[in-house]
């Protein structure tokens, strides 16, 4: 079968993410298939999509879609109706069938399918689409695999085991779409594991790959940054939800890069948890250069709150070990937990301020998905009616202090700081992160906020 996997995401604030979960999709179904990627973020209009749909003419297409929004309560934006968009022009050029998955799909599976009229969807990840393609060809009943949702029917909504089978990734350096993200900044990514064992109150990871650990071998992951660097890549980063719950398996990827000779510099999304002495040290000698620390909170209380593995303590320790080491560090703040009040966020805007050397990112309010902790704590509290859709950007509203407030306070207190910015930073940081791209620079670039 001739099968085109389209990434629908056109977000590029604050820079374009390359779609690595369809090099994975398409790495289980090439060998029984002719698979062709096609990337919205290179493409740009449908208009141009047409044209793969025509030259390819292909017999099933899989939609990844990656975000439902931008989780930002002070600038919400929703993207289904761009979905639903792409889909109409994509069945005015085509008759195949078209099946959803991706992460941002996983959170709301039968809504969105039923909302953007798609065939089918995949639940849990999008390995699983070569047994949908293998049942489609054999002409057995496709509804009877684990994960599987039809359009008009109500069966099997539940979310599936995580996959058990072989991580294995597709990556072609002579795609259009990958010539794109090295011309546009140069960055690409990784993925080391699948899987997240913490029990933050808001996140959706947990549900969409499970808690237990899925490790990928240290020496495949270095070969696979190996053969990204061989493309051209000027940066790459590491897109675990946590690089560091598994310490020792992070430490062991650091030593197969420099074993293997990755010589980019990298970045990882990192939590600020007491780690081996060394841990941070061992990073910088394998050509770690940022850590985006996700913290959320600089108050005891609340990081209680949010059910995190750290206090304030260990966030001032990781960060001072990260720049001993020579590494930038940013952290990455959600203001509006449910136990929020002015007292808690008067004590983690101090305790920011106290941050030398760094760039802090602020995101007020929580955005509530379902099966979430924190969608348990909206309904129990009456904050959520019953019945209501969360696919439209929903966000918990504490009790002891408005989000509005929250904002007010924080941006007061942000006085002109060049380093504290609000949300992704919006368009007007979208526009000079492009005019660094085009002047040669590559990276995440927030180092140049630094203060």
């Amino acid at each position: 079968m001739k099968v085109l996997l389209i990434s629908a995401n056109k977000e590029t604030t604050p820079y374009p993410v390359y779609p690595l979960g369809l090099d994975y999709v398409a790495g289980g179904i090439k060998d029984r298939h002719q698979v062709r990627i096609a990337d919205m973020n290179q493409l740009k209009t449908a208009d141009a999509l047409a044209g793969d749909l025509q030259n390819f003419a292909p017999d099933m297409i899989g939609i990844s879609i990656r975000n439902v929004d931008n989780t930002d309560a002070c600038d919400p934006k929703s993207f289904t109706a761009e979905y639903l968009s792409l889909i109409r022009q994509i069945r005015q050029h085509s008759p195949a069938p078209i099946v959803l998955g991706g992460s941002g799909f996983n959170i709301f599976p039968r809504e969105m399918l039923e909302h953007l009229g798609a065939d089918y969807g995949i639940i849990g990840e999008g390995e699983r689409f070569a047994l949908f393609l293998d049942a489609w060809q054999e002409n057995r009943d496709c509804l009877q695999i684990p994960g599987v949702i039809k359009k008009g029917s109500q069966a099997g909504d539940e979310m599936p085991p995580p996959w058990q089978g072989r991580f294995s990734r597709h990556f072609r350096p002579h795609m259009p779409h990958v010539a794109h993200y090295l011309e546009h900044g140069g960055m690409l990514n990784l993925q080391t594991k699948r899987g997240c064992h913490f029990n933050c109150i808001y996140c959706t990871y947990p549900l969409i790959e499970g808690r237990r650990l899925r490790l990928i071998p240290p020496a495949e992951v270095a070969e696979t940054a190996r053969r990204i660097q061989a493309a051209g890549a000027k940066y790459l980063f590491i897109t675990d939800s946590t690089f560091n719950a598994d310490p020792a398996h992070s430490m062991e990827v650091a030593r197969a890069f420099k074993k293997i000779g990755i010589k980019i510099p990298w970045g990882a999304y990192i939590a600020p948890a007491r780690m081996p002495t060394d841990y941070f040290k061992i990073m910088a000698d394998a050509g770690m250069t940022h850590i985006e620390f996700g913290t959320d909170a600089f108050s005891d209380p609340i990081l209680e709150n949010y059910q995190k593995p750290f206090r304030t303590a260990d966030i001032f320790d990781a960060h001072q070990k990260a720049l001993d080491a020579g590494i930038y560090a940013a952290h990455f703040f959600l203001l509006g937990a449910p136990a929020e009040t002015r007292q808690t966020l008067s004590e983690t805007l101090t305790n920011v301020q106290s941050l030398k050397r760094t760039v802090c990112f602020f995101f007020s309010g929580i955005r509530i998905y379902p099966n979430t902790p924190i969608h348990e704590m909206a309904r129990a509290s009456g904050k959520l009616t019953a019945g209501r859709s969360l696919m439209a950007p929903c966000f918990y509203s504490p009790d002891g202090i408005s989000l509005s407030e929250i904002e007010q306070i924080a941006t007061e207190w942000a006085d002109q700081r060049i380093n504290w910015v609000f949300g992704s930073g919006g368009d007007a940081t979208a526009e000079i992160i492009n005019r660094l791209h085009a002047r040669g620079r590559s990276g995440p670039l927030w180092e140049y906020l630094i203060r």
